[in-house]
Order: C-alpha cells, then sequence, then structure tokens
C-alpha cells in the first residue's frame, strides 16, 4: 500500500497561494508607488499572475478597483497613495491658515489706525506729526 502524501501537496498548494498573493500585492504597492495606473491587466503583467485569478481574490480586485478609480479622479499626476494627505493633516493646515488670516486681519486694522491717526494729524493746521507707534507683535 502506498503512503498518503496528500499533506505534501496541500502544503505546496498553500504556499503556492501565498507566494502568488505576495507577488500580487506587491505589484499593487509598486505600481501604486510608481504613480502607475493600476489595472487588472498591468498587476497581472507586473505580478506574472492570471487576470482571471485576480478576479477571484475579493480583497485584491477591491483594491485594484479603489485604485483605478482614484487614478481616473486624479489630477494629471497622479499622487502615490501612501503620499497622498490624510483628513487630520488637511484640517490641520486649514486650521493654520485661518489662523494665519486671522493675524493678518488684526495686523492690517492696527495699521489703519495707526494710517488714520497719521493723516488726522498731518491735516491739523500747525500740528507736528508725532512718530508712529509699533503695531503690536503678531504671535
Amino acid at each position: 500500500m502506498r503512503a498518503d502524501n496528500t499533506r505534501h501537496i496541500i502544503d505546496a498548494a498553500r504556499q503556492r497561494r501565498e507566494l502568488t498573493r505576495a507577488k500580487a500585492i506587491q505589484a499593487l504597492r509598486t505600481l501604486d508607488a510608481a504613480g502607475t495606473p493600476v489595472t487588472f491587466e498591468t498587476v497581472a503583467r507586473t505580478a506574472a499572475v492570471s487576470r482571471s485569478w485576480l478576479y477571484a481574490q475579493p480583497d485584491i480586485r477591491a483594491e485594484i478597483e479603489r485604485l483605478r478609480a482614484a487614478y481616473r479622479h486624479a489630477p494629471a499626476a497622479p499622487v502615490p497613495d501612501r503620499q497622498r494627505a490624510s483628513d487630520a493633516s488637511l484640517r490641520r493646515r486649514l486650521e493654520a491658515a485661518t489662523q494665519r488670516n486671522r493675524n493678518l486681519a488684526e495686523e492690517n486694522r492696527q495699521l489703519r489706525e495707526q494710517l488714520a491717526r497719521a493723516l488726522g494729524e498731518a491735516r491739523a493746521p500747525g500740528a507736528r506729526p508725532s512718530r508712529p507707534r509699533q503695531p503690536a507683535a503678531a504671535p
């Protein structure tokens, strides 16, 4: 009677599946980092796997479709996914710009008051213009 070698066949199939998945995921990362359009064809060619296999993997298929959609809606020079600004980063930049606008508006208000005083003093008959005060330093 022959020995049961199915365990070895199952192990080899599992290893082949893991290697194939790793190649496909690495191809996705490489294409995205290079800014190359991500399609089933480019991923299959880069990873040396079949397109039908990619379609059969739900998680890989979803990622390809997500990156493909992002590329279609992106500007002419797509930014790799890992280099895109996060929502939190964009919020912080917006808050900093808003604070800068407030500071500049306050500085403009102070300069207008200073200019109005200087012009008023210059229009007064026989008045000698005083030295303008320095505006408060903006934080």
